[in-house]
């Protein structure tokens, strides 16, 4: 099974927008994500699938990490997507709105019948019952990565969205832990006032905060700053190693916890400072 690479930032295009789709390998997003879902009108599906197949070579050619967004397994559209609308060489398909284990299973035999049988699945959890059972959904072997859909969850949950996402807080951390405990990277929402970079600056941090692998982009201009945010800044990075040579003195001499710049240090902090260096730009 493919596996996906880094993906701080995932640019979402429309695969019926050609003149957007060309210029994606210039946007310097660690992941692409080519839509024929929600961007693309009913009576264009057609035109979206076809753009996506022709697209995608090219695309990988020029150094993209390609994602073709399919049409949920419950739709009308779902079949000829896969199979007339995703290239071999794409690294997975995303898997909108995803609620049931046969939801999966369904994938998987598209995907086999369309000779992909090395092509993951990035579950879409954007719903009440697929936020529900995200644990189970996203321990299903074809599955290699997963996103939170907080504008659908919303939708679905009958709710209202606010600024301060206190509304999405339980489902979005749920999110988290299952793809933690299933071991694949999760994506986080997106933010659909593209041009306020302080809030996505915020929702980016908090995403890292709880364990998220990246985020979602909307529009080029926020690519950077997810780039940005999923690595650790050089501040960060002074103080973990900082932090590590004295817990490691410490713990030569026989310390199991030390104080450090007033906070008491022990393994599980060690642990969180030993993540920092790991997330060198280029590593992950």
């Amino acid at each position: 099974m493919k596996q996906l690479a880094r993906v701080r930032s995932v640019l979402i295009a429309p695969a019926v927008r050609p003149d957007f789709v060309v210029k994606l390998p210039t946007r310097n997003a660690d992941a692409v994500f080519l839509d024929c879902e929600d961007a693309v009108p009913a009576n264009a599906k057609e035109e979206g699938r076809l753009n996506a197949r022709r697209m995608v070579p090219d695309l990988v050619a020029a150094g993209c990490q390609v994602v073709v967004r399919v049409n949920p397994v419950s739709t009308e559209w779902f079949e000829a997507d896969i199979a007339t609308g995703v290239a071999p060489e794409v690294a997975a398909v995303v898997l909108p709105k995803v609620e049931s284990l046969a939801d999966i299973d369904a994938a998987a035999a598209a995907l086999q019948r369309a000779s992909l049988p090395t092509v993951g699945v990035v579950a879409g959890l954007e719903t009440a019952l697929g936020v529900a059972d995200a644990r189970q959904l996203l321990a299903h072997p074809l599955v290699v990565g997963a996103y939170f859909g907080a504008e659908d969850f919303i939708a679905d949950m009958g709710g209202v969205r606010t600024q301060s996402n206190a509304e999405v807080h339980c489902a979005r951390s749920g999110v988290a832990l299952a793809g933690r405990l299933a071991g694949v990277p999760t994506l986080d929402q997106v933010v659909t006032n593209f041009g306020d970079s302080e809030i996505f600056e915020l929702e980016a941090a908090e995403a890292r905060n709880m364990g998220y692998a990246g985020k979602m982009c909307i529009h080029p201009a926020q690519v950077e700053l997810a780039n940005k945010a999923f690595i650790p800044s050089a501040k960060e990075r002074d103080r973990a190693r900082r932090l590590l040579d004295a817990y490691e003195t410490a713990s030569r001499d026989g310390l199991a916890a030390i104080n450090f710049e007033g906070q008491m240090v022990d393994e599980p902090l060690a642990a969180q400072a030993r993540r920092v260096l790991t997330l060198q730009e280029g590593n992950e």
